[in-house]
């Protein structure tokens, strides 16, 4: 099962991917998690990688490909994975697709959450995540069961992302708009793309999302 989850930021996908790694016991494969451990660990893409940063650059699509295509080889994916935040731009969705293609992969699904800008405003101001494991709480829409403490750890540490207001919000959703929902149309024309209501209880959205992957 190998699928992505597309929509703009705040619409709940870490949060429903968080899910399916419990249910389906597939990876969560964040580019920036992916990233800090290739360069950690030393590998060759790693040393590129950290070559660039340290000289203040961008990180290039090709080592970001290379360090994507470097994780899913390990065992933990052998069933499949998901990839989160990325692609993000229609260069990337051609280089993963041929990357994929290149080790006898393909894309099973593409999940596209849709939720309306006001929502997702709300949604991103409020939210904040746990200091120690990171899961993610929202201030109206998912406390802790006891208040100032993590449903899943136990810890009494919290932390809010400085970028999680409504100004930064406005400017993120415009980079969205403008480089990662051509990948709408882009997957709709392959047809992998389904698309379900991000506005709905938070149940709901994994009960829509768990009725796409049983059709796998």
């Amino acid at each position: 099962m190998r699928l992505i989850l597309l929509g703009p930021p705040g619409a709940g996908k870490g949060t429903q991917a968080q899910r399916i790694v419990e249910k389906h016991g597939i990876p969560q494969l964040s580019t920036g998690d992916m990233l800090r451990a290739a360069v950690k660990a030393g590998t060759e893409v790693g040393k590129r990688a950290k070559a660039l940063m340290d000289a203040g650059s961008l990180v290039n699509d090709d080592v970001v490909i290379g360090i994507v295509s470097e994780r899913i080889d390990q065992p933990d994916c052998a069933k499949g994975f998901i990839l989160d935040g990325f692609p993000r731009t229609l260069v990337q969705a051609d280089a993963t697709e041929k990357m994929l293609s290149s080790k006898g992969m393909k894309l099973d699904v593409v999940i596209e959450m849709q939720v309306d800008d006001s929502v997702l405003v709300d949604r991103v101001s409020g939210r904040y995540t746990c200091a120690s494991c990171g899961t993610g709480y929202h201030d109206r829409l998912q406390k802790p069961k006891v208040e100032g403490v993590c449903d899943k750890c136990g810890s009494t540490e919290f932390k809010r992302r400085p970028d999680d207001n409504a100004e930064t919000m406005t400017t993120r959703l415009r980079a969205y708009y403008k480089e990662t929902s051509p990948l709408i149309g882009y997957y709709h024309a392959k047809g992998l793309l389904k698309s379900i209501d991000g506005m709905a209880e938070i149940d709901e959205v994994t009960a829509s999302i768990e009725t796409i992957l049983g059709k796998l």
